[in-house]
């Protein structure tokens, strides 16, 4: 399997190549030069499958020689025997045709821990097999720093710089990160919004200077292993309700495009999804993108599912790819006027091929509090402020699928993609329950943190990792 850029002139290479690389030298994203197709035969073969047989048989296709077999089952064995909940992602039926993909039951209680378990691992066979080192730089929004961190702490040829927007993340998510205290682990607060982390992020890599004094790695779901460890999920859901036999839809509450991206892999690989429906929040660039073809940039407006809280959504540019025919070069003119104008129109053809898989829904906080309430009266379950949105916008489809008097038959998963009590204080102003942390984390709140304050300013960071790390 060989990784191209979406902006056509970084160099091809394998999937160690790209997973090491994280972004790609022309500023584009890696993707596969070709999505693998399963037959029907070979989806009904993974049908009762461990979730670990069936992440090798997913995932194998993407990784050619760099990973095989045997390797990539002592990894998923590795990740996933750390999972509080044996089925990795539990299914919870909610109605005649509701359900929920619990994909939190990882160390740090969200769905980032299915991905970067599995890439900690990755990263250290990898460093281990050439004798090199990496250095890891990371924005989040709240869940991917913890998760990285928890995956990563500690081993062997990796440093840690994790960029996340002071003050504008859950105080859970935070001391998820800064009481890790090993030392290759450095947590930077940025006095900006997570759109400045993530641009200051893209920024270093594509600084010549200090990229080629730093081997640069990612970890944000701008590295492609990332997202080919979440594909997984969608195959093991989908074939709990009758795949390939049965066509499954899914809402999945999203900022960067990435979780519900690698929907659309499973669907190019040949799992029957009916719809993807994308569930955003007040920040719904994702949502005026699809529907109406307005892909710019907005103020970003903290919320209460502040992993949402985004204007730019990285990911969305390896779908645009598939949508413009693969053309880099053309996109890699239109990124440019986005970078420059924050503002990028979708032609007609291309909303209309996305809207063959994809629609959309924005959710705003008092329809977000309401599902919350209505799903624990009418469910007995307590959801996060993300899951919630998720669920309001797949509730919405469904709806507006019986009032069209076309219900459909497919089954609605919601990705569950966090556990109520990494937002605490939103999930009891909604329903008056405040969510416990499990016991492995109870002490959490009073564990001595570690962090630095810094200014949103490409000198700055760099400077401050230039002071730490280790140099090529």
């Amino acid at each position: 399997m060989r990784y191209v850029s979406t902006r056509g002139q970084a160099p091809i290479l394998d999937f160690q190549g790209a997973t090491l690389a994280g972004l790609a030298s022309d500023g584009g994203l890696y993707v596969p030069e070709a999505w693998p197709r399963f037959s029907p035969a070979e989806i009904a073969a993974m049908a009762g499958l461990p979730y670990v047989e069936v992440a090798v048989r997913v995932c194998r296709p993407f990784t050619g020689d760099c990973l095989d077999e045997a390797a990539l089952r002592a990894i998923f064995t590795t990740a996933y025997g750390r999972f509080a909940h044996a089925a990795v992602v539990p299914l919870k039926q909610l109605d005649h045709r509701h359900f929920l993909a619990e994909i939190f039951h990882g160390p740090t209680l969200a769905f980032k821990d299915i991905a970067l378990q599995a890439l900690g691992l990755v990263f250290e066979r990898f460093l281990g097999a050439s004798g090199q080192h990496v250095t890891v730089i990371g924005a989040t929004s709240g869940d991917t720093g913890s998760a990285a961190i928890d995956a990563l702490a500690g081993r062997a040829g990796v440093e840690v710089y994790m960029l996340h927007p002071h003050g504008r993340v859950s105080a859970v998510q935070r001391r998820q990160m800064t009481t890790v205290l090993d030392g290759n682990i450095h947590n930077i607060a940025i006095e900006g919004n997570f759109d400045d982390a993530q641009a200051l992020v893209k920024a270093m890599f594509n600084d010549a200077a200090f990229a080629g004094r730093f081997p640069l790695a990612a970890v944000n779901s701008i590295n492609w292993a990332r997202l080919m460890f979440q594909i997984v999920y969608y195959f093991t859901t989908a074939l709990s309700l009758g795949a390939p036999h049965r066509a499954v839809a899914y809402a999945v509450p999203t900022g960067n495009f990435g979780d519900v991206f690698a929907g659309y892999v499973a669907a190019q690989m040949g799992l029957p999804i009916e719809r993807l429906v994308v569930a955003t929040n007040e920040n719904d660039i994702l949502h005026r993108a699809l529907s109406a073809g307005d892909y710019s940039q907005g103020v970003v407006r903290p919320t209460d599912a502040p992993s949402m809280d985004i204007q730019v959504s990285s990911n969305f540019e390896r779908l645009l790819f598939d949508l413009a025919g693969r053309d880099g070069a053309g996109l890699a003119a239109r990124m440019a006027e986005f970078e420059a104008t924050k503002q990028l129109r979708l032609p007609d053809d291309q909303r209309a091929a996305a809207a063959r898989l994809f629609t959309s829904a924005r959710v705003d906080s008092a329809e977000m509090a309401d599902t919350m309430r209505w799903a624990l009266a009418q469910t007995g379950e307590l959801l996060d402020p993300h899951t919630a949105i998720g669920l309001a916008a797949a509730r919405r489809q469904t709806e507006t699928a019986a009032a069209r008097r076309d219900p459909g038959t497919a089954p609605m998963i919601t990705l569950a993609t966090a556990h109520p009590a990494k937002f605490p204080a939103a999930v009891a102003a909604a329903t008056g329950i405040t969510p416990a942390l499990p016991a492995r984390l109870a002490d959490l709140m009073s564990r001595p943190e570690r962090y630095d304050v810094a200014p949103a300013q490409l000198q700055a960071i760099e400077a401050y990792i230039a002071q730490r790390a280790r140099p090529r």
